[in-house]
């Protein structure tokens, strides 16, 4: 694989721009077509499917399906007719059965993301593959020890990710908390974008979309755009937010209430911790514990740069061409009024979380996430320099390969990644099965244990991760979350013996 030239820069950024200006919806930033749809209405949530004695037991189907959202007719697919799908709920020790069937023109797969599970036959195994109008079962046994947390689910059919995700494929995972955390209510917010063409049909994505990583055209919550909260002065409320973008970073603010962070991504922080805004790179998620002022507060996604064409031509093209957009955006509305409630309870300890630092390490490995000219699959003719530009997403400058293993592991070790980033985009890095413990951040220490599944690495920069391979043989991969890099290449395999 090449770097990619000035040349070549050029001409992609030439045909993205071509793309959208002769009609291409739906660009790699949130564009105005937004004030087509209605906004406003009582925060609704999908249905919740909770375990009983132990089992949940479900039927999973993707469809194409028309709904409406923000007043607009829309063509999407959902999970079993909804969007998002339905709230699975389980405990630690539970055994989730689903039988998936997959309506869809496509293959598909299903992928419980998050979740510490083993990753073979019938497992959260993404190499299986259902073909169209096909069925398979699932059965995914949480350990006792189950971290609690919120995770999701959604396909993860190499080639197919991105589209699947972005069409609306995707639902929440709640693994209960062992001791309840006092609060009046608990809201579960799944955050997606999504982009329609004129006649509500999904917008076609044009090449630099796909290179950049999509971004949709309206951002969701639940489905809806711009959604009402209503609470009184006093409470306390658990908010689980996930970032099911195929692409975009949330950059979380609500000015006016007192917001504290109670878990990222998995298990809960041992105190919850003062905030004032969350990152959530696509994938993440966070709970949040809002503590309710009287007025009216928004939610918002405030501008986040995850780098772009400007960035990889040095600053030498014209405009803003960087993922991301300029302007923060507006998710929900809390309206917070009528009589002061009781204070609530205190929230009980977390236990301690593991550190990784005190045991020791078996091997390191590292893992370089890169884009550049050359393999891969062509996007488009030279710009007529009769040149053929390829763009190469890869990690260790290799691009996917289901038969190949990637990266052995032993089981029963703790094993130290650096994750390095030679390209000009961030790469948020997602490893399935086992979580993340980030030592290192750009040369910084991480003094307090840090646990994620999806690690932001900067453009040009690196993280360090320890990782505990404590049980679950088998076979599974790690890869970039901008979903178009991964159906594109970036992704690898691991293997645990």
């Amino acid at each position: 694989m090449s770097p990619l030239t000035r040349r070549q820069l050029l001409a992609l950024g030439a045909a993205g721009a071509g793309a959208t200006a002769v009609g291409g919806a739906g660009l790699w930033w949130t564009t105005s077509n937004s004030r087509e749809y209605t906004t406003g209405g009582d925060l609704t949530e999908p249905q919740v499917l909770s375990s009983s004695d132990g089992v949940l037991e479900l039927d999973l189907e993707t469809a194409s399906t028309r709904i409406q959202v923000g007043g607009r007719e829309a063509s999407v697919q959902t999970f079993n007719g909804s969007l998002p799908g339905p709230t699975l709920r389980v405990a630690p020790g539970d055994t989730i059965r689903v039988t998936m069937t997959n309506r869809l023109e496509a293959p598909t797969n299903l992928h419980v993301h998050g979740l510490h599970v083993s990753p073979e036959g019938n497992g959260d195994n993404p190499f299986l593959s259902i073909g169209p109008g096909k069925s398979f079962d699932y059965e995914f046994i949480l350990p006792e020890d189950h971290p609690p947390g919120t995770y999701w689910y959604h396909p993860h059919r190499h080639g197919y990710v991105a589209d699947q995700v972005a069409a609306g494929l995707y639902g929440a995972i709640l693994v209960e908390d062992l001791e309840p955390v006092p609060a009046a209510r608990e809201r579960v917010m799944v955050v997606s974008d999504l982009s329609l063409d004129g006649s509500g049909n999904l917008a076609e994505v044009n090449q630099m979309q796909q290179m950049m990583g999509r971004e949709g055209e309206v951002v969701l919550v639940n489905g809806q755009v711009r959604p009402r909260l209503t609470a009184a002065p006093g409470e306390r409320e658990r908010w689980r937010i996930v970032n099911a973008c195929p692409s975009r970073y949330l950059r979380l603010q609500l000015e006016g209430q007192r917001v504290q962070l109670l878990s990222r991504d998995l298990g809960r922080l041992p105190v919850p911790e003062e905030t004032t805004e969350v990152l959530l790179t696509p994938g993440n998620r966070v709970e949040l514990l809002v503590e309710t002022t009287e007025g009216s507060a928004k939610l918002v996604t405030a501008p986040v740069s995850r780098g772009g064409m400007d960035a990889m031509m040095g600053g030498a093209m014209m405009g803003d061409n960087s993922a991301g957009g300029d302007e923060a955006i507006e998710l929900l509305t809390l309206e917070v009024s009528g009589d002061r409630a009781q204070t609530p309870n205190p929230v009980p300890a977390g236990p301690a979380l593991r550190d990784l630092r005190q045991e020791p390490v078996a091997a390191r490995h590292t893992l370089d996430f890169a884009m550049g000219m050359g393999g891969g699959s062509a996007m488009m003719d030279g710009a007529g320099s009769g040149e053929n530009t390829m763009m190469a997403f890869t990690i260790n400058g290799r691009e996917f390969d289901a038969a190949r293993t990637d990266t052995a592991v032993a089981v029963g070790t703790v094993q130290e990644w650096t994750l390095t980033n030679s390209s000009p985009m961030d790469h948020p890095v997602h490893l399935h099965v086992w979580p993340m413990q980030v030592i290192e951040d750009d040369g910084r220490d991480v003094p307090e244990p840090r646990w994620q599944d999806v690690v932001n690495v900067p453009a040009r920069r690196q993280v360090k991760v320890l990782i505990a391979f404590d049980d679950f043989p088998g076979r599974t991969v790690y890869h970039c979350h901008i979903l178009d890099h991964e159906d594109q290449g970036m992704m690898g395999t691991v293997e645990a013996r």
